[in-house]
């Protein structure tokens, strides 16, 4: 019985001390009108800013300059080769030979 006493005023002896510990709440001191628009436009601007550098990162992703690339030597090819094929139905048009 003893031992509990004892037990329970150490606790309570903690408990009381560790009231004096506590860090005292800081009051927010209230803002003006012009700090909270400041606070707000800073906030809608931090906000645009990482929207647009997330639509930034995602046009990276696409990999948008090597598309063009790939899309300009494939149309050159494919133009080259019709190019080649008219210019040769050109010259045997042009210049057909008589067979009689």
């Amino acid at each position: 019985m003893n031992k509990l006493l004892v037990i329970t005023f150490v606790i309570a002896v903690l408990a009381l001390g560790a009231e004096s510990f506590r860090v005292p709440r800081q009051v927010e001191e209230e803002k003006g009108t012009i700090a909270t628009v400041v606070d707000t436009l800073k906030s809608y601007y931090d906000q645009s800013i990482d929207t647009a550098s997330g639509y930034v990162e995602t046009i990276k992703g696409y990999k948008p300059y090597e598309k063009a690339k790939n899309l300009y030597a494939d149309t050159v090819q494919a133009v080259s080769t019709y190019a080649g094929i008219f210019n040769d139905q050109l010259y045997h048009i042009l210049y057909t030979q008589d067979s009689s």
